[in-house]
Order: C-alpha cells, then sequence, then structure tokens
C-alpha cells in the first residue's frame, strides 16, 4: 500500500547534489537557453523596429515621468516572469515566463537601439563592438565561476543595496533632470558583472535539476544588464 500523499510534490533534486557529468548536463542546458534567449532578443528587436508606431510610442516615453512609468511597468512585468518561471514546475509555463521576458526587454531597448542606429554614424559599428565586448565578459565572469567553483552567494546582499540606490538615482536623475554621466553607466557594468557571478553561482547553489529554464532567465537578465550599461558607454563616445 501505497503511503505516499496524493497530492504530495515530488522531491527536488538540486544541482549540488549531482554528479560532475551531470552538473554539467544541467550548465549546457542552461547556457543553451541563454544563447536561445539571445537569438530571440534579436528577433524581437529586429521586428518591433519595423513598426513606425511602436517606435513613436516608445521615443515618446523616454521623457520626464514617462521614462519612470515605462520602467516600472517593466520591472513589473519582468518581476512576474520571474517570479512565474521560478514557481512553476509547468516546462510550458516556464517557457512562456521567458519569452516574456525576452520580449520585454526587447520593448525597452527599442529607443537606444533606434537612436544608435538612425542617428549616430558609426551606430552598427557601435552595436557590434558593445555585443562582442557583453558576450566576451560575460562568457569571462561565468567561466571564471564555474571553473575555481566559488560561491559567490554572499553578493546577495551588496547587490541588492547597490541596485536600490542605482533606481534612486535614475528616479532622481528623471525628476530633477541631470544626466547620470559615464561613471554611473560604469558603475552599473561593474553592478552587472557582480550579478553574473551571482546568477552563476546560483546554478549550483539555488536550482533543482528541472530548472534550467529560470537558470538562464536569471543569467540572461544580468547579461542584458551589462549590454544596456556597455552600449551607453559606447555610444557616449560617438
Amino acid at each position: 500500500m501505497e503511503n505516499r500523499i496524493p497530492n504530495e510534490l515530488p522531491e527536488r533534486v538540486m544541482v549540488s547534489s549531482l554528479s560532475e557529468v551531470e552538473r554539467a548536463a544541467f550548465y549546457r542546458k542552461t547556457y543553451a537557453h541563454v544563447a536561445g534567449g539571445v537569438l530571440a532578443f534579436v528577433l524581437f528587436e529586429y521586428l518591433l523596429l519595423q513598426s513606425d508606431t511602436v517606435i513613436n510610442f516608445m521615443l515618446s516615453m523616454t521623457q520626464g515621468y514617462k521614462w519612470l512609468l515605462l520602467l516600472g511597468g517593466f520591472m513589473l512585468a519582468t518581476n512576474y516572469a520571474e517570479g512565474l518561471a521560478l514557481k512553476t514546475t509547468d516546462r510550458n509555463m516556464q517557457y512562456l515566463a521567458y519569452g516574456i521576458y525576452i520580449f520585454f526587454e526587447a520593448v525597452i531597448f527599442i529607443p537606444m537601439i533606434y537612436i544608435a542606429v538612425k542617428y549616430m554614424d558609426s551606430g552598427s559599428e557601435i552595436l557590434n563592438q558593445a555585443a562582442i565586448v557583453t558576450l566576451a565578459l560575460f562568457t569571462g565572469l561565468s567561466a571564471a565561476v564555474l571553473l575555481t567553483k566559488t560561491d559567490f552567494s554572499f553578493l546577495k546582499t551588496g547587490l541588492t543595496i547597490g541596485f536600490f540606490v542605482a533606481i534612486g538615482l535614475i528616479i532622481a536623475g528623471t525628476i530633477f533632470g541631470f544626466d547620470l554621466g559615464l561613471w554611473f553607466s560604469v558603475a552599473m557594468c561593474l553592478l552587472a558583472g557582480g550579478s553574473i557571478l551571482y546568477q552563476t553561482s546560483n546554478l549550483v547553489n539555488k536550482y533543482s535539476v528541472d530548472q534550467y529554464v529560470p537558470a538562464a532567465l536569471g543569467l540572461f537578465a544580468s547579461l542584458m544588464l551589462l549590454f544596456w550599461y556597455i552600449l551607453r558607454i559606447f555610444m557616449s563616445r560617438d
């Protein structure tokens, strides 16, 4: 006779309990989904930039309090997607959450990519350079964690404080009309780098064996944050 409760959830198998070979398989799945997310982002961005209506709307939302409303909506949507991906065990729902996140990342990037391509002489070159630097840094930071097996979970508190400070500065800059400047972008790149270290460390310490989609979402979010501010730095040089 079965003693198990009918609606009892199966016990989660954490990545930390797996063998080295099984961990490597989890890493491959996770990074394959990160790569897939990047390709989906490029596709979404291309399609969105074909619509003058979408472009004009997004450009209109970059002014004053509208930008704060847009950022607030972006944060709500992405937090919902991240929460959904982590809470559900349904693979289809995890993919839906990941797709929602990628789509909203593509939306928030529209004004900056449009300005880079349309109004800068070397816009395409800037995008390529920023993408190469971002991918190189992301690969290097991820490899450093996976090869050294260092636990960067201690970064959580510092990253949380850093992100709240950054949000406060963005709000203040929008309300009072001052430019946060190059050094803010540099600081945000450092913060994004710390987030990549933390998220990569979480591959072993936080996720179960069936959560490679949520793991990819966390890494993708940090990757896109790094790309945003590296692109801002490159654009400020033009």
